[in-house]
């Protein structure tokens, strides 16, 4: 149950909000000026967002804002922050590539630093108290400065519903994008877009068309097919079709180049880190379009030790970005092993693009492990067939040991 009392000795209180300028936010910025007298100072960091953060100082200032930031993190995030998660191939649940959890602890670094030029004690997210940013933003502002008070107070207010925020804003005459006829709630970076609430919360039904902001749909995406050569330096994307490109220029190009083939639509049941399941829908057309190259990149330059214990580690890296924990030693110690594996991931990768769906078309690199002449079964070959009975033999031969047991018998008649 809601509670305001949990934030009754906020009076007159000098507050660092993150601001979207979304639903929550703006409600969040009025309600604790009339609600508390507090002084509220605006933090919106632009990850690359393409409607979210326009006019979003002003409309800052016209909810009574004392002062309002908007910081350009784009190369920050491309760089350190989705280039780390690329490179380590860190999907969760084997498919989601992290957008909005890989943003929040760059907004948490930001959101301390202007609370501390500010002299606010306070900082405060518009997070729920059943998801998983409300984690990930205290933690990562408690990981940079655990002195400081984090706040969220749609933990605590007496709103019951995103309708009931939109009539809050509807008596106070403030403009917001939502409707009750289109109640999604949106969260857009650089790296992707995550879109819940509304009919999205039955997970019967289909996603309305309405709801994706950067995709066409498969069925309507051109009859023609299209195909890319990504180039890659020690794991990081440098260069399309042979030229070479900044970060935030190249990923936003192939969001757009994606995008407009139905690339990157994600509709998702997940485990959300507070234990219960969720439906969420992702559209994140450059990062699965990277993902893919990255990974039929390392196919022929990572050997297989290592491409299989990464594989293995990809996992935990991911759930660790998920989980919030972004500013931790194991992340350090992790991202350690990573670029130790990255060293030789270098080369380009051409992708066909046609309706949805993706397919390698050629891996070139110079560190290249795939010997021709020792994977062809013609003329050419050179390996050396007479080895493999012995090796057979060996391999197989804990199974012949067994099978001089009665063990043998019991796995047989299973």
């Amino acid at each position: 149950m809601n509670n305001t009392s949990g934030l009754s000795d906020l009076e007159g209180a000098r507050i660092a909000l993150a601001f979207s300028g979304g639903l929550d936010t703006t409600v969040i910025a009025s309600w604790l000026q009339e609600e508390f007298g507090a002084e509220i100072v605006t933090v919106s960091g632009d990850l690359g967002q393409e409607k979210e953060l326009r006019n979003v100082k002003e409309r800052a200032f016209a909810l009574g804002a004392k002062a309002a930031y908007q910081v350009d993190l784009r190369t920050e995030f491309a760089e350190h922050f989705v280039f780390h998660a690329l490179k380590a191939g860190a999907l969760y649940e084997g498919e989601y590539p992290l957008a909005t959890a890989l943003g929040r602890p760059l907004l948490a670094k930001t959101l301390v630093e202007i609370a501390r030029k500010e002299e606010c004690t306070v900082v405060a997210h518009g997070c729920t108290g059943k998801g998983n940013d409300q984690v990930r933003f205290d933690a990562g502002v408690w990981a940079l400065a655990p002195d400081l008070r984090v706040i969220a107070p749609v933990r605590h207010w007496p709103f019951h519903s995103r309708e009931e925020e939109i009539a809050y804003c509807a008596e106070r005459g403030i403009a917001v994008e939502a409707t009750k006829e289109k109640p999604y709630s949106i969260d857009e970076n650089l790296w992707g877009t995550s879109i819940e609430c509304g009919v999205l919360e039955d997970p019967t039904v289909a996603p309305p068309e309405d709801a994706y902001q950067r995709t066409v749909s498969p069925e309507s995406a051109p009859n023609t097919s299209e195909e890319i050569a990504i180039t890659f330096e020690k794991g990081i994307p440098i260069a399309l079709n042979g030229q070479k490109i900044p970060a935030v220029d190249l990923i936003t190009m192939l969001n757009h180049l994606a995008g407009a083939h139905g690339i990157g639509r994600l509709d998702m049941i997940e485990n959300r880190l507070v234990g219960i399941k969720s439906r969420e829908i992702y559209e994140a057309p450059g990062a699965t379009l990277l993902h893919f190259a990255h990974r039929e990149l390392e196919r022929i330059t990572l050997d297989r030790w290592t491409a299989h214990a990464k594989a293995k580690l990809s996992q935990d890296y991911a759930e660790l970005v998920y989980n919030g924990l972004w500013f931790s030693p194991l992340r350090s110690a992790l991202d350690a092993f990573v670029d130790e594996t990255q060293k030789l991931v270098s080369g380009e990768v051409v992708v066909k693009m046609f309706k949805g769906n993706l397919t390698v078309r050629s891996r070139t690199s110079p560190n290249s492990l795939y010997d021709k002449a020792l994977a062809s079964y013609t003329s050419e070959d050179t390996f050396d067939h007479s080895a493999g009975e012995g090796f057979s033999r060996i391999f197989s031969l804990p199974l012949r040991t067994i099978a001089r047991t009665a063990v043998s018998e019991a796995i047989v008649n299973e």
